[in-house]
């Protein structure tokens, strides 16, 4: 008897997956747990040393203030991560495909002037005036693609040359006066800083995420048998998708102390779950990978890498006009100095700590969420312990290096050990 049929019969029917370790769906608790340290010996750290940077800042920075950790912080802590948060979304997926863009503080702060602009003295309505904000940043987006698909211009100087040419537009859409400030019944500041879920709400939507994982994972697993490939318990799945309500319901009562969950945060969180969804399950999102990984490869496996490089840049651009829109609400205003200041790096730093490589074709777009989560804390935290403005700069500078560091030595890991 073969060794295959041995192991046939020994133990069931011999999964397709098995032979590439890269396929396998760990299906206890165990081959979890396996799985995890075989991946962290080969380099592949995925959030991991995210996940253990954020402890420890918060660990840190409770030692020294107990505030830090109060519900009132925690959701202060929230409103402002969402607005900077949304840009960095954008960044995530430009800089999956190996690409920068050094603009999007720029597209922000002009998406925020447009809205003010048509808003208090076009008198449009405010809904109309958020559509054509985003509009313009989806226009400068394929402008982007344009000039990098047909010229073969680099998006480092395409995006350096849209910041400095984006910010002399905004001077001239602001105009002489150039603060605007929006009226103060309007919705988009009370979506910024007033609307919460009611907390009923907040403990509902904690459920159905359960529920929705639940749903999401049965129907995986039962088109992974289906196709003889492993799959991990019903059993297992049911384990998770109750831990991940006991902690969001936690985290919706221990928020609901204070205000609750924003209406703001809770859109920039919906808006990273529906992209990871698309990057994850849908053509499109594995093309995107494809083409950040090996552009040459993906182009004569029939991809069409111009397709992906112009929806890359499209929608890294609306994104940042969405943030701007969001800031312009959460400051009630818009000035010249909008998407100024530190929004461009802030973004990409939130990024690259949230484990999106330079390099890349690797990443997820929840690195937005713990990136940004990381760089808010060590501002929120730096000022209530009394630090000096330029120590935060410093300290998020060598965050950021250090994260860069990691990168380069998990991709050097991966491919000693043939994982790339």
């Amino acid at each position: 008897m073969s060794t295959t049929d041995e192991r046939t019969s020994s133990t069931g029917p011999a999964f397709a997956d098995r032979a590439d370790e890269r396929l396998v769906e760990d299906s206890s608790p165990g081959a979890l747990l396996r799985g995890f340290l075989r991946r962290m010996r080969s380099g592949d750290l995925g959030m991991v040393p995210v996940i253990v940077g954020l402890v420890v800042i918060w660990a840190v920075f409770y030692a020294q203030n107990p505030r830090f950790l109060s519900s009132r912080n925690l959701v202060e802590l929230s409103l402002d991560s969402a607005t900077i948060g949304m840009i960095s979304v954008g960044i995530v997926l430009v800089l999956l495909l190996g690409e920068i863009d050094l603009s999007v503080g720029s597209v922000s702060g002009l998406g925020g002037s447009i809205l003010a602009v048509l808003l208090v003295y076009q008198g449009w309505p405010l809904l109309t005036a958020i559509l054509a904000a985003l509009a313009c940043g989806i226009a400068i987006g394929v402008l982007y693609g344009l000039l990098y698909t047909r010229f073969g211009v680099p998006s480092f100087v395409i995006t350096l040359a849209g910041l400095l040419a984006l910010l002399g537009v905004q001077l001239a859409v602001l105009g002489s006066n150039g603060t605007v400030n929006l009226p103060g019944d309007s919705w988009i500041i009370k979506f910024a800083n007033f609307w919460f879920l009611p907390d009923w709400a907040s403990y509902a939507l904690a459920v159905a995420a359960g529920a929705i994982y639940f749903a999401g994972r049965v129907v995986t697993i039962r088109r992974r048998r289906s196709l003889n490939l492993s799959a991990p318990s019903i059993l297992s799945v049911a384990v998770r998708a109750g831990l991940l309500v006991v902690g969001l319901v936690a985290m919706a009562y221990y928020l609901n102390i204070d205000r609750g969950i924003g209406y703001m945060p809770l859109l920039w969180v919906l808006v990273i779950v529906l992209m990871d969804q698309l990057l994850r399950r849908t053509t499109w999102g594995r093309h995107v990978y494809a083409v950040g990984g090996n552009e040459e490869a993906a182009r004569r496996a029939g991809i069409a890498v111009d397709r992906v490089y112009l929806s890359v840049f499209a929608l890294a651009s609306m994104f940042a006009a969405l943030g701007g829109v969001l800031a312009a609400g959460r400051l009630q205003s818009v000035a010249q100095s909008s998407g100024g200041t530190d929004t461009n790096l802030m973004a990409i730093a939130a990024a690259v700590i949230g484990g999106v490589s330079l390099f890349g074709g690797r990443g997820s777009a929840f690195a937005a969420l713990l990136g940004m989560l990381v760089l808010q804390s060590i501002t929120s935290g730096l000022n209530l312990i009394g630090v000096a403005a330029e120590i935060r700069y410093i300290v998020t500078g060598a965050v950021l290096l250090l994260a860069v560091t990691i990168d380069s030595l998990s991709r050097r890991a991966r491919k000693s050990s043939g994982r790339f």
